[in-house]
């Protein structure tokens, strides 16, 4: 990766304690998997930071190979990949997410 995309990437993960990189922003998701990311969200009443990788297709390309993860919607925390979609909406039913979400930012 070019190690400028790798530093504005760096700096967008760690300008907010949860960032999203979406399809869209979280006011008009521009897919389904990006929108359930935002509902699950907005459903815990998370305060979170958008980045919309339709505008950006080094940080779209780029972010898939800094995580390792292939798909968009990815989801940050306080620096720490926890996963797109699918993953949030299992961490959601099962509760562990709102308690990883309340631990992480409460410290």
């Amino acid at each position: 990766m070019d190690p400028n995309t790798l530093s504005r990437i760096e700096t967008l993960i760690n300008s907010s304690p949860i960032i999203v990189f979406m399809k869209g922003d979280k006011l008009m998701p521009q897919c389904g998997f990006s929108n359930n990311v935002v509902q699950i969200l907005n459903a815990l009443g998370i305060s979170f930071q958008t980045f919309d990788v339709l505008s950006d297709m080094e940080i779209r390309e780029g972010i898939k190979e800094y995580s390792n993860w292939p798909t968009i919607p990815q989801v940050y925390l306080k620096g720490e990949f926890i996963g797109g979609s699918d993953i949030l909406i299992q961490m959601y039913n099962s509760g562990e997410l709102k308690e990883k979400l309340d631990i992480a930012l409460a410290s």
